[in-house]
């Protein structure tokens, strides 16, 4: 699958509070996936906390697989985030990438900053 035919396709299984996408008629609709990248973002890091605590660092396929869902699930809140703002989510993994090579070009990879 193509990031940006993710996008589309992932965007039709969104559901917003006022009701209407695209036209930004109510802060939740903001509100939602941001909150929502957080919440997921944090079972992602729980998932990897618990093989530490309960399988010394170990990730067994099982819990892979959990990983990957909750990563699926990340990923859906990034793109509807990037719909919002009328951004494809190929440019903003493009960006991503353009800052990092910048920054090991400029031997600044380590660190601490967004602007560095």
């Amino acid at each position: 699958m193509r990031i940006n035919e993710f996008q589309i396709q992932a965007h039709g299984f969104s559901a917003y509070p006022s009701g209407t996408v695209g036209e930004y008629k109510h802060s939740a609709d903001w509100i939602y996936p941001a909150l929502g990248l957080a919440e997921e973002a944090g079972e992602v890091a729980g998932k990897f906390a618990k093989a530490v605590r309960d399988n010394d660092g170990v990730i067994s396929s099982d819990r892979k697989n959990e990983i990957i869902k909750e990563l699926g699930d990340v990923t859906w809140f990034v793109a509807e985030l990037c719909t919002l703002l009328g951004v494809s989510l190929e440019e903003v993994m493009q960006k991503n990438i353009d800052k990092l090579t910048s920054r090991k070009e400029r031997g600044v990879i380590k660190g601490s900053g967004d602007n560095r």
